[in-house]
């Protein structure tokens, strides 16, 4: 199976199995991650109220409150215009409330920032090990950062020791079957010290390894950022093919998901990449009627319109941007 299928189908078996969110390619502080699975900690319900989209790191770390508005120039640790456009985005999706005073505009935040997250699980795709291209490297900077509580590589391969041998032992292994969406844990993840200052890996030479630390503070930022773009973003790809052969569907352990099929080719399709002029069964058309939000809603906890969002949609006329 191409990568691309795997990759949407893990996604949709872990999502059935998991009681926090999903998300596909999410970038970190050196390389971009295959899935990344948040778990709920105990402010989850509160984070779900606020907004269905991300917040704005920047915005989570000003000095903006519930209890008093601040002058949004002074809100904000960034040049002035990086700071407008945080201000205006964390506005937009909810996050901050803006009011005038004597002509210059105010912010505070619509509730405080919960505490939502018990932890960061990665996922390293890789459904055929005979092709392992830079496995071994991606999941040693993994392991050395530690951004991620857990590191878990997927395969539909058979894993032999000499695989075993090459992979970090604090990863974890499971075969999958993209059939069925079933789970074969060949070797459980060993937690990784992700409250601890950890060592980005940025590059390896023959000679040398080009390498960077990363205090407790920063990864704790980087962690937040990451569960938040998690959040915001989900798994499931916004387009689908505008193609005569395009339908939407899941896989056969997922009736009813709403995923970029090609009856053409017989399978799962990334639209951004296989499809339209260059494809030889191409044939222009709209693309399938899907509502892939209303989806991710049935099948996990995340909230398209969230009550915060209600209300502060009903009160939109007390505030000017």
């Amino acid at each position: 199976m191409r990568e691309y299928a795997f990759e949407l189908a893990m996604c949709a078996a872990v999502e059935a199995a998991s009681d926090g969110v999903v998300a596909r390619q999410l970038g970190t502080h050196t390389r971009v991650v295959d899935a990344v699975e948040v778990l709920p900690g105990p402010g989850f319900d509160d984070r779900v109220a606020i907004t269905p989209e991300t917040i704005p790191g920047l915005a989570v770390e000003s000095g903006v409150g519930v209890g008093r508005a601040r002058y949004w120039k002074d809100a904000v640790d960034a040049s002035p215009e990086h700071a407008r456009d945080v201000v205006d985005r964390a506005v937009d999706v909810g996050f901050f409330e803006a009011e005038r005073r004597n002509g210059r505009r105010y912010v505070r935040q619509t509730a405080r920032y919960p505490d939502w997250f018990s932890g960061l699980r990665a996922y390293e795709n890789k459904p055929d090990l005979g092709r392992p291209g830079d496995l071994e490297l991606q999941l040693r900077k993994d392991v050395s950062l530690a951004l991620f509580d857990e590191v878990v590589l997927v395969t539909e391969s058979y894993v032999t020791g000499a695989h075993l041998n090459r992979i970090p032992p604090e990863v974890g292994v499971r075969r999958f079957d993209a059939e069925t969406g079933d789970f074969e844990v060949v070797r459980e993840a060993t937690p990784l010290p992700s409250d601890e200052p950890g060592i980005a890996v940025l590059d390896e030479h023959p000679a040398r390894v080009d390498v960077e630390p990363v205090t407790a503070d920063e990864k704790a930022r980087l962690r937040r950022r990451v569960a938040e773009r998690a959040y915001g973003k989900g798994w499931r790809p916004s387009a689908l093919p505008a193609c005569a052969s395009g339908e939407a569907r899941g896989p056969g352990f997922a009736p009813g998901d709403e995923l970029p099929y090609c009856t053409w080719k017989g399978r799962f399709v990334d639209p951004a990449r296989e499809c339209g002029d260059g494809c030889d069964g191409y044939e222009a058309a709209a693309p399938p009627a899907a509502d892939p939000e209303a989806v991710r809603a049935e099948r996990s906890p995340w909230d398209p319109d969230p009550d915060g969002a209600r209300r502060r949609q009903a009160g939109l006329d007390r505030f000017c941007d």
